[in-house]
């Protein structure tokens, strides 16, 4: 090796991580520490959603309410930080995060490959799935139970593909041709069950709390997680922890139970 080499090599050394660290964008690997930057703040920005209920919308009193407000206050409250809202859509939720204009996105955020590649997860804080529901007194467990059934169900929709695949012979599948329909189909009698997304079954339930639709099994399950930056591993565990503390006390149930109006499911 001749010594203008080494000295190349040598000068690579000490540039190209200066370089490195100044062009690195807010929210990578090589970003502070996002909870000690919080605790330092005092604050908290959590993005949440404005137009989807029972997860965010904007309340009488023109505030943010929802499942997804409730949790955002929990985890803040658990973070021992003031709480500042930031309301996004599906398309602006996780750019918000990656560019440093919040520090958690909480917005019926679901986990897929693509996503993972971009930003980190908490465990589950929501559940939302399609499932078949129906009235406590209808004994079904599994889709084997539902011979002899009538099932409500949207024509083509992904329940409607899911329910096909697991039914037994003797099911009788009712299709409707919207969301409309499937619904007033069922609440009028002319089925024993509904096959929809939980989110669906939540409506129902606040608008006929007399006649409130459990849970029979689920056919496709995609729960909701905090989003946060990539390697904060800090704050991830913190936000677990609270997330758990929650599970186990009773905090996550109770916020179900106000906007969905069932209970967390035991796998959540």
């Amino acid at each position: 090796m001749t010594r203008l080499t080494q000295n190349l090599l040598s000068l690579c050394r000490v540039l190209v991580p200066a370089i490195c660290i100044a062009v690195v964008p807010a929210g990578s690997a090589f970003a502070a520490d996002a909870l000690a930057d919080i605790k330092k703040a005092n604050r908290v920005k959590i993005a949440v959603p404005q137009d989807f209920p029972p997860f965010g919308s904007i309340g009488k009193d023109m505030q943010p309410v929802g499942y997804d407000i409730d949790t955002a206050k929990l985890i803040a409250e658990g973070l021992g930080v003031r709480l500042e809202l930031v309301p996004v859509t599906s398309t602006n939720r996780i750019p918000y995060l990656t560019t440093g204009k919040v520090d958690l996105v909480i917005s019926s955020l679901g986990k897929n490959p693509e996503r993972a590649q971009v930003i980190d997860f908490s465990n589950a804080y929501a559940p939302f799935y399609s499932g078949v529901f129906g009235p406590a007194d209808t004994s079904v467990k599994v889709a084997a139970d539902l011979a002899g059934k009538s099932i409500a169900v949207t024509r083509g929709a992904i329940e409607d593909l899911a329910l096909t695949e697991v039914a037994p012979a003797g099911a009788v599948i009712r299709r409707f041709e919207d969301n409309s329909a499937t619904i007033a189909a069922y609440l009028s009698g002319q089925t024993q069950l509904i096959a929809t997304g939980n989110i669906v079954v939540a409506g129902i339930n606040g608008q006929n709390p007399g006649v409130l639709l459990e849970t029979k099994f689920m056919l496709k399950n995609s729960p909701c997680y905090v989003g946060l930056n990539k390697n904060q591993i800090p704050l991830l565990e913190a936000v677990n922890s609270i997330i758990d503390k929650a599970k186990k006390d009773g905090a996550l149930e109770k916020i179900s139970r106000t906007w969905l109006h069932f209970a967390l499911p035991p796998d959540l």
